[in-house]
Parts: structure tokens; C-alpha cells; sequence
């Protein structure tokens, strides 16, 4: 099934699960996704996604505009762009502008190895500004789908989603004192954003962006 907007088709998928509503999505690769009950016929389908053209052609161009900006963060350090070059070499090589790897395995040592180094230098300078006693934090770095950052009391740790290497450095700057100020209050209570608030003034606009 295919649905028109503006003179352009979409593939239209229909799942259908055991529910009442009906939920309407744009997929990564620029698809509608159609959620819906048995009941739902295609020409019901096709009716409801008419009666939302308007909407569906703003998550579509949405969608647009986050695939652009991913595929320019794919190559990038701490929001600059990386000219990245494949070669024949033993170890990569950088100097500042440009990034020599052999393949994508060394591509993703070299963005863990630089993100230990600079995530350690940022939770340092973020550390050492807190007025309130918090244990110095065990830093870990992995890759998540879900959060930019965890911490967690029971063991003292902080834990950074490694794509921030790739984002601008107020985003990092601000998952590090997020993640901070839950050893002052672990919670999303009121009293824990005036602690973000303190150390990331911008925190509002930045913690927006991010969610983009």
C-alpha cells in the first residue's frame, strides 16, 4: 500500500495488534507505519491517513531533517566535522582536522579512545565546580539507545553514551552535570533541576535540543 503527498508516495506498513486506536509513525527510512486493530480495513486506513495529511507531511519532513542531521554527525568530533580518509594503515592517525583508518572497527576504537580522554577531562573541570559533596564518580563509556547518560549511588559511577563524542560539547557538559547532580538528588524533583540549573544555566534549551 502507498499513500501520495505532494505529488511524492510513501510506503505505507500496516501492523495490526489487538488494540483500539489507531497509531500512525514515519519510520527511519522514511515509511509511514500504520499501528492498528483487526477491525481497520484498508480503504478505513487510507481515510484516516487523509484526514492527516497535514501531520504526516510534518513527521515526514522531521524525520528528513534528523536523517540529515545524523548522517553529518557520523563523521564528527564533539559537533566539528571529521575529514575522514580510509587507507592502509596499522593505527589511526589524526592531526586535528583529519582521521587515516583502515576500516569502521578502527573508526570505533578511535572514537572510544578519544572519548575516555575527553569525557574524563569534561567530568573533571564539572566535578571540581560543584559546591555540594558528591563522591568523585567511576567513569564509564558505552554505547545506548535509550539515555545519554546513568548514574548510579550503589557503586559511584557515571555512564556516557559514547555518540556524545560525536555531539557539540554543551551537550556532554550538560549529560555530565545532569548525571552529577543525582548524587545530590536522586530524583527529577525540583530541588534536582535548581542543581542542574546552578552548574548548566542553558540547560532548558540545551536538554531541548538534545531530545531532537
Amino acid at each position: 500500500m502507498n499513500f501520495n503527498i505532494e505529488n511524492k508516495s510513501y510506503e505505507v506498513i500496516i501492523e495490526k495488534k489487538n488494540i483500539k486506536n489507531l497509531y500512525i509513525r514515519v519510520t527511519d527510512d522514511i515509511k509511514i507505519k500504520v499501528t492498528c486493530s483487526f477491525v481497520y480495513t484498508k480503504n478505513a486506513i487510507s481515510k484516516v491517513l487523509e484526514e492527516n495529511t497535514k501531520s504526516i507531511s510534518k513527521m515526514i519532513e522531521k524525520q528528513i531533517k534528523k536523517n540529515e542531521k545524523q548522517k553529518d554527525e557520523e563523521y564528527s568530533l564533539l559537533g566539528m566535522k571529521l575529514n575522514v580518509i580510509y587507507d592502509d594503515v596499522r593505527k589511526a592517525k589524526y592531526d586535528g582536522k583529519t582521521l587515516i583508518i583502515k576500516d569502521d572497527i578502527m573508526l570505533d576504537k578511535w572514537y572510544k579512545s578519544m572519548a575516555k580522554e575527553i569525557f574524563k577531562t569534561y567530568l573533571d573541570e564539572a566535578y571540581y565546580v560543584f559546591d555540594e559533596k558528591i563522591p568523585y564518580p567511576i567513569l564509564k563509556v558505552r554505547q545506548m539507545k535509550t539515555r545519554w547518560g546513568v548514574c548510579n549511588r550503589k557503586d559511584n559511577s557515571v555512564t556516557l553514551n559514547l555518540e556524545l563524542i560525536k555531539k557539540d560539547h554543551k551537550y556532554l557538559n550538560y549529560v555530565i552535570v545532569h548525571e552529577l547532580s543525582h548524587f545530590v538528588h536522586f530524583d527529577h524533583s525540583k530541588a534536582f533541576w535548581k542543581t542542574v540549573e546552578k552548574y548548566c544555566p542553558e540547560y532548558k534549551i540545551v536538554r531541548k535540543e538534545l531530545k531532537e
